[in-house]
């Protein structure tokens, strides 16, 4: 309600509290000039004072007239024109003891005066304040010397009134300048407090504390990344699972995108520049940074019209792109298997058929020799592959290739320890690379071949993939490691490179690439893969 403090909107709140503190110093101050006004004034017919005390006291006039029979006769016209001429409250003449010559009420003359004499009868001029028979007065005393001896006193004084109604015609000016004081500070209190209603849209303290509440609470346990980037692509807010996806700290926030270290891609996502439209939108964008897959969301922010920023969402899709490859695996090992099933089945039936023909020796022959082609490739693999999960791999992989037409090779030895390096790592690395070796061939003349090698040298594991697909051009080989990157001619999402140039640059690895024309039997494409052990085998 209107007449509850606690429930008005911050800006009213801030309105009240600075008009009374406007009113309250306007009061103070118009209080303190008058008071200073006051005693300004006092001093000046304080000086006043003195200065006519004294040259009636050097008057040769008051002198003579002393030297009459009858001295009031002649000093009290001389004293009450002094007076008026003045303008000030009374002149008084009187004798060392302080009989009064003159008063401006007859009446009193003769009668002693109200006040010190003592300075003034020792010589001296003085001034003081003090209440006589006109009430209180600013009054000074000067001695009347004759030869060196005084003879008599004057005293001239302003009574207080006087001196009231010397400030009282100064009041006016002072109210008026306070008024006015007060009305531009007041214009001044209600401009802030309208900016304030605006800029906190009316809302009470407690709807802000509330708000704020609310908002951090928000911020802290939201699973995925918050970023808010302004207009000029300075980062104005990111919460803590933003931060962590990103790798950033607090002291990143306010800095500018283009000062962190984040890829270009991700840059370009977080901060669409002033070359993109004030509404450009992306919606869930893989990107790839040195540890994560991560998904961005980027939306504008308007308020009334104007554009504000950016508003930007991340999530993790590390593990899930990592699972994502596992099942891809494990579902082309599962068909590699119902290939070699059915594969199997086909042999069988024939041997059966040859011994009912009576081939025996020629079944046996047939058998014998597809048995031995089989085994040899598993020998070669699981021998030299002690890595259960990727032995797997390039079995299930050789199988898929056959019946896709590829030949999956292995020239060289194979020397892959356990354990040598990260087993999802190494499955994410060799499994691309061959998956794209194999489309790659598949675009080549015939005979299609894919080649597979792996050995240890000197703590690090070198891994080669080749092909003999046709060859790549220096534009291609440039970013072919750039997410959405691919040569396929339908639906491909072009991550499989990305993932490994990602996986290798994690390990701590350098992939290579070359590539040239190359003959019908020859490979043209080679990626080497460099990767440090991380422990002993």
């Amino acid at each position: 309600m209107w007449w509850d403090p606690r429930r008005w909107s911050l800006a009213r709140q801030v309105f009240a509290l600075l008009t009374a503190a406007v009113l309250v110093l306007v009061t103070v101050a118009v209080a303190t000039v008058l008071v200073q006004t006051r005693r300004t004034v006092t001093d000046a017919k304080r000086d006043e004072a003195l200065a006519v005390a004294g040259s009636v006291a050097q008057s040769p006039d008051v002198l003579a007239a002393l030297r009459e029979p009858d001295p009031s006769a002649v000093l009290q016209p001389y004293a009450e024109a002094v007076r008026r001429r003045t303008g000030v409250s009374f002149v008084t003449i009187m004798t060392p003891a302080g009989i009064r010559y003159t008063h401006p009420n007859p009446n009193l003359i003769g009668q002693r005066f109200f006040g010190h004499t003592a300075p003034a009868v020792a010589g001296r001029d003085f001034t003081e304040t003090y209440t006589g028979s006109l009430g209180p007065s600013v009054r000074a005393v000067v001695p009347v010397r004759d030869g060196g001896r005084v003879v008599a006193l004057v005293s001239v004084g302003v009574t207080t009134r006087a001196v009231g109604r010397e400030v009282r015609r100064e009041v006016p000016a002072l109210l008026a300048a306070g008024g006015l004081t007060l009305v531009v500070a007041g214009a001044g209190v209600w401009l802030l407090s309208r900016r304030l209603r605006r800029q906190t849209h009316g809302m009470s303290p407690p709807e802000l504390t509330r708000l704020f509440e609310f908002y951090d609470a928000v911020l802290h346990s939201v699973r995925e990344g918050l970023l808010i980037v302004d207009r000029d692509g300075t980062l104005r807010l990111a919460n803590d699972e933003g931060r962590r996806l990103l790798g950033l700290s607090e002291a990143d926030v306010g800095r500018p995108l283009r000062a962190l270290d984040l890829p270009a891609p991700l840059l370009a996502d977080l901060d669409p520049g002033p070359e993109a439209g004030p509404d450009a939108e992306l919606i869930d964008v893989p990107r790839l940074t040195d540890e994560r897959v991560l998904v961005v969301n980027r939306a504008a922010v308007r308020w009334q019209g104007r554009l504000l920023g950016h508003v930007v969402t991340l999530r993790d899709h590390t593990d899930l792109v990592q699972l994502s490859g596992e099942l891809s695996t494990t579902r082309g090992l599962a068909e590699a298997l119902r290939s070699q099933a059915h594969e199997a089945a086909n042999r069988l039936h024939s041997v059966i058929t040859l011994v009912e023909l009576g081939q025996t020796e020629r079944a046996l022959e047939f058998a014998t020799r597809e048995l031995a082609a089989a085994q040899e490739l598993t020998d070669q693999v699981v021998g030299g592959v002690r890595q259960p999960v990727l032995a797997a791999l390039l079995l299930g992989k050789a199988a898929e290739a056959g019946e896709r037409g590829v030949t999956l090779a292995f020239p060289d030895e194979f020397d892959v320890p356990d354990g040598a390096v990260d087993a999802r790592d190494l499955v994410t690395v060799v499994g691309n690379l061959v998956d794209n070796g194999i489309e790659a061939a598949l675009r080549g003349p015939g005979p299609r071949r894919v080649e597979v090698g792996a050995q240890l040298d000197d703590g690090r594991l070198r891994v080669r993939v080749a092909n003999t697909g046709p060859a790549l051009t220096p534009q291609d080989q440039d970013r072919m490691f750039a997410r959405g990157w691919t040569t396929k001619d339908g639906d491909g999402h072009g991550l499989g490179l990305a993932l490994v140039e990602q996986a290798v640059r994690r390990a701590g690895g350098v992939i290579t690439v070359t590539s040239h024309e190359a003959g019908a039997d020859d490979v043209s494409t080679t990626f080497e893969v460099d990767l440090p052990v991380r422990s002993a085998p």
